[in-house]
């Protein structure tokens, strides 16, 4: 059974979701951090250009967002063009119906022009936030689409009559023009729960149209739930056996918010009342440590290697020291089958998406190719909530295949490019190093009584930033253990350690 851990500290929330003690999901939420994905903005165009139909938009952030043409979305796209062309027809009456030609961005948005935009994507890299007018609004049963007139019903609802159900009930609610996705929890639930949760997705539509109209360009005019409420939302359902949260505070809200969502689940929201940190009694740190090494060893005694650039990644399988005790065909099938059940899981886990090529072990049958292919896929339909696309195994034995991207991946969220090596490899973030010296200061606290007051010894690095940007978390840490605290700078230490000097 899944358990959904969250861990909630002054600093950061961190949300892990696990299958039987393995780690399936991990999820981060720095609280000195403004998240961006799925958030609405009024945009201002700075800049248009055609001959990559992308437009850059000013949404208050520090580098401009951007906007495809793929991402606008028809209706407007039309409109703008219509107008454009109308406007042309005036000016040059005898001027012949134009001809149909290939969408110009350049037609339908005009630099200096104020737009409602919504994030799709965090900025990675030296890369903007990637935007879009193409709206969703994600609730427990349907994500609404208040301006794409189309309705989807999740590939996982299997049953004919159960899907016809949802879209007939949908439809007739939704209001026109807009469109919805019916999401897999949908299944089998009675048609109040359904209408109410779409009636309150419109309801939240009409606040972000009355928002943008009073809202000054480049504004934030509405964001989504927390993260822990969001991974509550996505993926609280009957397989979830329990939801335990380190924080009290914490475990009210979400204790709250699933007795308004999924009254069913409000008894599965518990307290973790350990002394020890909850990521460590699960022992999930060591499972995060293990998803930033290339290599990935499988229990048959075969090995993964993982390597990732901008563009794509790279997985190459190998059989390492299994020999298996039949023939060799059969031994290489069965590696490749054990590696693809934990393909799937690592690119869950470490949130890779965009094109991935696979390199399985050599298969001289066709037959056990197509029997890869067909598990490989499967794996991902049942067990991915991102769209993927599988093409078959190629002449040269490759896999190629794609993955929605969504955020930051694990590597960067958790580590930043060595200056040491110039790119070459990966440190931990000064971010990550100085919320485990918090976590560990944390417990030790907690575990000892000390004095009415304490220095601790930092890295200059590390001083400079929990001194600049969490000390909160130091005000909150003297709070819990009654005790004032000062922090000091020492260039004999080493990043990621610290001193408690007693007063």
């Amino acid at each position: 059974m899944k358990k959904i851990l969250i861990n909630d500290t002054p600093w950061q929330t961190r949300i892990a979701i696990t299958q039987d003690g393995r780690l399936q999901h991990i999820y981060f939420s720095a609280h000195a951090q403004e998240p961006l994905e799925r958030a609405y903005f009024k945009g201002k165009i700075t800049k248009v250009l055609p001959g990559i139909q992308t437009a850059f938009v000013d949404i208050g952030q520090a580098r401009a967002g951007f906007l495809h043409i793929s991402e606008i979305d028809r209706e407007m796209a039309l409109n703008k063009i219509s107008d454009s062309m109308q406007i042309e027809d005036e000016e040059s009456p005898r001027a012949k119906k134009p001809r149909r030609t290939k969408a110009d961005i350049a037609k339908i948005l005009k630099e200096g022009e104020e737009i409602l935009v919504q994030v799709s994507k965090e900025p990675v890299y030296e890369k903007g936030a990637k935007l879009t007018t193409c709206f969703t609004l994600p609730g427990r049963f349907i994500v609404l689409m208040p301006n794409i007139p189309r309705i989807g019903v999740s590939k996982k609802i299997a049953d004919r009559d159960e899907r016809q159900r949802l879209k007939d009930l949908v439809r007739e609610n939704l209001p026109a023009g807009m469109g919805a996705i019916i999401r897999t929890t949908s299944e089998n639930r009675t048609d109040r729960e359904i209408t109410a949760d779409l009636n309150f997705l419109v309801k939240q539509w009409r606040i972000i149209e009355s928002a943008y109209k009073n809202a000054k360009p480049e504004e934030k005019i509405y964001e989504d739930i927390d993260v822990p409420l969001q991974i509550i939302r996505d993926h609280l359902d009957d397989s979830v056996e329990e939801v335990i949260v380190d924080d009290r505070d914490m475990q009210g809200r979400v204790h709250r918010f699933v007795k308004d969502i999924a009254p069913e689940y409000a008894d599965r929201v518990k307290i973790y009342a350990q002394t020890d940190s909850i990521f460590d009694h699960y022992d999930l740190e060591k499972q995060i440590e293990a998803t930033l090494s290339k290599k990935v060893y499988l229990k048959s005694g075969g090995s993964l290697i993982i390597e990732s650039t901008e563009a794509m990644t790279v997985i190459d399988v190998n059989t390492g020291r299994f020999i298996g005790k039949t023939a060799m065909e059969d031994t290489i099938l069965k590696t490749n089958l054990e590696a693809s059940d934990e393909i799937a899981r690592q690119l869950r886990l470490r949130n890779i998406g965009g094109l991935i090529v696979i390199d399985f072990i050599d298969m001289a049958v066709p037959a056990n190719r197509h029997k890869l292919f067909n598990h490989f896929e499967k794996t991902l339909r049942e067990q991915d909530k991102f769209q993927s696309v599988v093409l078959k195994v190629s002449e040269f034995g490759l896999v190629q295949m794609t993955r929605k991207r969504s955020g930051k991946t694990l590597v960067q969220e958790l580590t930043a490019t060595c200056d040491c090596c110039k790119g070459l490899g990966f440190i931990k973030s000064v971010r990550t190093q100085c919320y485990e010296v918090l976590q560990a200061i944390k417990s030790e606290l907690s575990s000892q009584k000390v004095g009415s007051e304490i220095s601790i010894h930092l890295n200059p690095a590390l001083f400079d930033y929990i001194s600049g940007t969490e000390y909160k978390a130091i005000f909150t840490l003297e709070k819990l253990a009654s005790t004032k605290i000062t922090l000091a700078s020492d260039k004999q230490l080493a990043m990621g350690t610290y001193k408690i000097v007693k007063q």
